[in-house]
């Protein structure tokens, strides 16, 4: 298991943004996945602010949460993602998405595809981005929206980068299955009582491409607040009651890795998730376990 922090990337706040992030690093935190919607006016770039936070911190990983492909050509993508994990010493992972906002992506110079042409695009990106993190001597993917033409691959990455895909239709979670390291689904969007039908896509497609679908990483992107009077809803409670709704995710709904977003990207909220929240479900899923 898994356990981190959803980090807005506020260009307004931008002590308080790196704040955060070595907050995670020193409270033990795995993982920091940033939002890239590149459009927003008052958000830093991802991918800069990815390079800043790797350089700050010590152990913990890093991801796009999830890279918007329509405005990341995935070539380019796959090169910076290999940096950053080189010069982080194999700290940098890949959430991808098909881009969901056609109408800011647009205005911003990007293509608008429809679901099925979205789909397609991101099917042929997770091939290039794959090729080019390969030691083969040149790539050539014949592709409708990327394709490739006897470019040469590296650098090799310093570990093996987490490919994990944010998408909830049928197709795409069957190309989770197929090829993805990951699945990276948010529950605002993909609430707890989605998951079991989207698990079983993933695993009927990773048993039939010869994969064990025990090896595909489950992150959810969680959203709520610690109190400390009655719980008001999922994750909106006093820490007993995360601490059973999490431990219920992973034991009853199949998720593996949580990464937490607060309301202003609350600190006190975030240590409390890092110290006392996360420890107590590992320990009851191991205690479930055996």
């Amino acid at each position: 298991m898994r356990f981190g922090v959803f980090l807005t990337p506020d260009a307004g706040a931008v002590e308080h943004v790196l704040t955060v992030a070595t907050t995670a690093d020193r409270h033990g935190l795995d993982l920091i996945g940033i939002q890239d919607h590149p459009y927003q006016p008052g958000f830093l770039d991802a991918f800069a602010l990815m390079a800043t936070v790797l350089a700050r911190t010590e152990r913990v990983h890093v991801f796009p949460d999830v890279a918007n492909l329509p405005l990341r050509p995935p070539a380019v993508l796959a090169k910076t993602v290999a940096g950053l994990d080189l010069l982080s010493g194999g700290r940098a992972e890949l959430g991808l998405g098909a881009g969901a906002f056609t109408k800011p992506i647009r205005a911003m110079g990007g293509p608008v595809r429809s679901p099925a042409e979205a789909a397609d695009a991101l099917i042929e990106a997770v091939a290039v981005i794959r090729a080019l993190w390969s030691d083969v001597p040149s790539v050539r993917i014949d592709g409708t929206y990327y394709p490739v033409d006897g470019v040469r691959p590296g650098p090799v990455p310093a570990h093996r980068i987490g490919l994990w895909l944010g998408v909830s239709g049928p197709r795409l979670l069957a190309e989770v299955g197929r090829s993805a390291c990951g699945w990276v689904p948010t529950s605002s969007y993909v609430p707890p009582h989605d998951l079991p039908a989207k698990h079983a896509r993933i695993d009927a497609t990773a048993q039939r491409s010869g994969r064990d679908p025990a090896e595909i990483a489950r992150v959810y992107n969680v959203f709520g607040t610690v109190t400390d009077g009655p719980s008001r809803g999922f994750l909106r409670g006093p820490t007993d009651q995360w601490i059973d709704q999490i431990t219920e995710l992973v034991l009853e709904y199949g998720m593996d890795s949580f990464v937490l977003g607060t309301e202003g990207d609350d600190l006190a909220q975030i240590r409390l998730f890092a110290e006392e929240i996360a420890p107590a479900v590992r320990a009851a899923v191991a205690d479930e376990r055996g």
